[in-house]
């Protein structure tokens, strides 16, 4: 048998691009065709049963039907399988084996995708879907002096939350993020790109900048969670970053990556978003900047669904090629002889959440082996989904499986009774935190990285 047709065979897994602008993605009649073939391959194998709750509703939908099999399922329960799914990405790259270049040809997030693109051309999402994909309109708003502390204080009071979830669908018990009214891209405005000088805002000294590029000169995308959320964030990685002798800029305008609303099968938005952020941030790379951001998702939507969606412009291909997870790029330093190790406090133990949009960069254990540089600092990493996903774990109808896909981090957390525990994505480690019985926080890698350094 070819390489190619056998399961567990060694050819390196591909991606197909997604191929949105070919009239047959947006065929329904074949849409549910191409989810009939797969459910029906996924129900003979059943190995991403664990991972999260999209295939067990999948086997439950099959076993209890007639026939007990795919072909007893009705085409209308379908949907409920993709509403299931929030592209964690984990099943295609840790499970699968009939991922390309295998002959039977499975993607199943992008079979997901693909299913979320039709529906929500159709209308048939929630308001509250749209309002809560729009983190970039919802941050700006919510960080208004006024307005910030209704949100904030709307979001601890238990009788508006009553009423939200009622309303909204947005569960009465989940924590959502408090917003802030001075963003990380206010705070470091000194740090802005100027494209038309070709360097950062003139405010900065032109010793302090460095034009040498390659590993030298990093711009930071805050992303929506660190801007509106947690600056401390990106302020860490800019204390950092100069501690190390890089140059930091923030792009000239920044928006949202577009994941939230890929997630969510807006690709016409995400479109729209690509639009915005590609050319400054292609600017930069043009000026040998390398890019950077501290949530994975933001990260692998440059590095690899934006290059999926538009694989034959350029510059989102070279903006990908210049993107890097803020560990990766650390790593590279070190490796280059050019991380310096002057650390000032040692970490102890650390349960480190690997986060799966991180883990699909297939970039290694790189947070873990620059943590453990640290003098008596031992990192013992968790490789299971949060089950947060951004939206999956706010919602009323999906939390309560959120809860239960995180138990396993909460057990070994606990278990390992560490110093500290965080995760790359802040949201997932926030997430854990609120499954947790203890009053220890999460912490994210890079704020101990700057911990450790004294900064």
């Amino acid at each position: 048998m070819a390489e190619h047709g056998r399961e567990g065979g060694l050819d390196a897994p591909t991606r197909h691009p997604l191929n949105q602008d070919d009239p047959k993605f947006w065929d329904e009649a074949d849409l549910n065709k191409e989810l009939e073939r797969v459910y029906d391959i996924c129900h003979g194998c059943r190995r991403c049963v664990s991972l999260c709750n999209a295939f067990p509703t999948l086997f439950d939908l099959v076993d209890e039907s007639d026939t007990m099999e795919v072909d007893g399922v009705a085409v209308a329960d379908y949907t409920k399988v993709v509403d299931q799914c929030y592209l964690c990405d984990l099943c295609y790259l840790t499970k699968c084996p009939y991922v390309p270049p295998h002959e039977w040809n499975v993607d199943f997030p992008h079979l997901m995708l693909r299913a979320k693109a039709i529906k929500f051309k159709k209308g048939d999402t929630k308001f509250r879907d749209n309002i809560i994909t729009s983190t970039d309109i919802v941050g700006k708003l919510a960080s208004k002096p006024l307005i910030n502390s209704l949100v904030n204080g709307g979001n601890k009071n238990s009788t508006m939350r009553s009423i939200l979830d009622s309303a909204l669908g947005v569960h009465q018990d989940a924590k959502l993020p408090e917003y802030v009214r001075k963003t990380a891209r206010q705070i470091n405005a000194v740090h802005i790109f100027d494209p038309a000088a070709g360097q950062q805002n003139a405010k900065v000294p032109a010793s302090k900048q460095n034009a040498k590029g390659g590993l030298n000169k990093v711009a930071l995308f805050t992303t929506c969670y660190c801007n509106y959320n947690e600056p401390d964030i990106a302020a860490s990685i800019i204390k950092i970053l100069n501690h190390n002798d890089v140059t930091v800029g923030l792009p000239a305008k920044e928006h949202c990556c577009g994941m939230p609303k890929l997630e969510l099968g807006d690709l016409s938005t995400v479109s729209k978003l690509k639009e915005l952020n590609i050319p400054a941030l292609y600017d930069m790379v043009q000026q040998g900047y390398v890019i950077m951001a501290a949530v994975p998702s933001c990260v692998l939507m440059f590095k690899q669904e934006l290059p999926l969606m538009f694989p034959d412009d350029e510059r989102v291909t070279a903006v990908a090629k210049a993107f890097h997870d803020p560990f990766e790029f650390l790593h590279k330093l070190h490796k280059a002889g050019k991380l310096k190790t002057d650390f000032k406090k040692t970490l102890g133990n650390v349960s480190y959440h690997v986060a799966c949009h991180q883990r699909v960069q297939n970039i290694g254990p790189k947070t873990r082996q620059i943590l453990e540089l640290i003098e008596d600092t031992s990192v013992k990493n968790i490789e299971r989904c949060s089950g947060h996903d951004g939206t999956y774990g706010v919602k009323s109808e999906t939390l309560p499986f959120a809860n239960k896909i995180a138990r396993p981090i909460v057990r070994q957390i606990e278990q390992q009774e560490p110093d500290y525990y965080g995760s790359d994505c802040p949201v997932a480690g926030k997430h854990i935190e609120n499954n947790l019985e203890t009053e220890q926080d999460t912490v994210h890698p890079i704020d101990l990285l700057r911990l450790a350094y004294g900064l």
